[in-house]
């Protein structure tokens, strides 16, 4: 079996995922679990409660990008003083790009929340698990493995992943020391799925800086479920055509998530929608100091 084949296993949650697309996204919200949200400027962010350490934000990026993607998010945070950093993250290999993320966090004094995109998802819901001052997690546009899970059976059987050629999503980059597959996309797929509503011009900047996946960080399976013991939250772009909407919201309900789908975007909505992002993000912070933290 191929490297790029690999990436094509049945994908485990797809009957959950469309029961729960027909509940949910037939209206704005059910039983206040989901919030529906649109391109507007977020409220004013609170970072820590009086006489309380401050959380600090650690984003975590997913695979074919790097810390960059969070740039817009970081500016928000730190316009509004919040404490955040953005982790290395490898994407060589799920357990040990977790582990890094984790020794990072450990270094961290005080408390920690954790935000991953898309792969980085996975990376957080097991880093957490090594790193005991993380206080919660938000997946952005995110994967949320079980244990046992690799991220490529989480993408939705209707992920362009799942129903497009491998030839047309991927280049393949041979000579890893251990013999695995490197992956970049296309730049057909960078524009047309990945980054679809970036203005042209910025979505080819982004491919042509983009860093290489290793075939390991997408088929390893996920050792940790953190989001079974910590609050999480979940934003979900409608738009995302590389992990579906209806994926998401079958991970973000198993793992009882706050969810807000935010109408529009692509699997790149934390560099096109940067204030909607940190609105989630705010959420959770304002809810985690609301509880002690």
């Amino acid at each position: 079996m191929s490297a790029i084949s690999r990436l094509r296993r049945p994908r485990a949650i797809a009957a959950a995922a469309a029961i729960v697309a027909s509940l949910t996204f037939a209206g704005t919200s059910h039983a206040g679990a989901v919030t529906t949200a649109h391109a507007k400027g977020t409220e004013p962010i609170r970072c820590t409660a009086p006489g309380r350490q401050p959380i600090t934000v650690v984003l975590v990026h997913g695979a074919w990008a790097d810390s960059s993607s969070w740039s817009g998010e970081i500016a928000e945070l730190q316009r509004e003083g919040c404490a955040v950093r953005a982790a290395d993250n490898p994407v060589e290999n799920l357990t040990t790009d977790s582990e890094k993320v984790a020794a990072f966090v450990r270094a961290i004094p005080g408390p920690v929340l954790l935000v991953g995109h898309s792969y980085g998802g996975a990376v957080i819901s097991n880093a957490a698990a090594e790193a005991k001052n993380v206080v919660g997690l938000v997946y952005v546009d995110a994967a949320a493995p079980e244990v046992g899970e690799p991220l490529s059976a989480l993408d939705g059987s209707t992920s362009v992943i799942a129903t497009k050629p491998a030839s047309e999503l991927f280049e393949q980059v041979p000579g890893t020391p251990d013999g695995n597959t490197n992956l970049l996309l296309t730049e057909n797929a960078f524009l047309n799925y990945f980054g679809s509503d970036l203005p042209k011009a910025k979505a080819r900047q982004l491919w042509a800086s983009q860093t290489l996946t290793a075939t390991p960080a997408i088929n390893t399976p996920s050792r940790y479920a953190a989001w079974k013991t910590l609050p999480s939250w979940y934003f979900i772009a409608t738009g995302d055509q590389i992990i579906t909407p209806e994926s998401e919201l079958a991970m973000a309900h198993r793992a009882h998530s706050k969810v807000t789908v935010f109408r529009g975007g692509s699997h790149l909505a934390l560099v096109s929608h940067p204030k909607a992002v940190t609105a989630v993000i705010n959420k959770a912070l304002e809810s985690l100091t609301a509880a002690g933290h």
